[in-house]
């Protein structure tokens, strides 16, 4: 039960050309968005999409796969888990993001 505590998954498209960082340590980071879409009927009748952006990390091996086969506009599907981290901007105010940190990737279409 332990592993449905911090685990998600996601199908959708990639959002722009992942950042890939190689770090000093002679790690692998991609960083990148995808977009899932929901569609439903509002109450005159007309189909609504509804597009989710979701920020996305990936490290090593996951991160060479997705800078190798995973360009703007791919579609796949991801399984990771929700972290959250802080930030100070350039006026000094503290920010917040929500990111997924991909363990699994897989490539989807064609």
């Amino acid at each position: 039960m332990s592993t449905l505590r911090n685990k998600v998954q996601l199908i959708g498209h990639v959002g722009n050309t992942p950042e890939i960082l190689n770090l000093e340590t002679g790690k692998k980071l991609a960083k990148f968005s995808i977009a899932t879409n929901e569609s439903y009927k509002n109450s005159k009748g007309e189909k609504v999409t509804d597009t989710q952006w979701h920020n996305i990390v990936a490290w090593g091996k996951t991160a060479e796969l997705i800078e190798k086969f995973a360009p703007k506009g791919k579609e796949v599907g991801i399984e990771g888990k929700l972290t959250t981290r802080s930030y100070e901007d350039k006026e000094g105010v503290k920010r917040y993001i929500t990111e997924i940190v991909c363990s699994e990737l897989l490539l989807m279409g064609k």
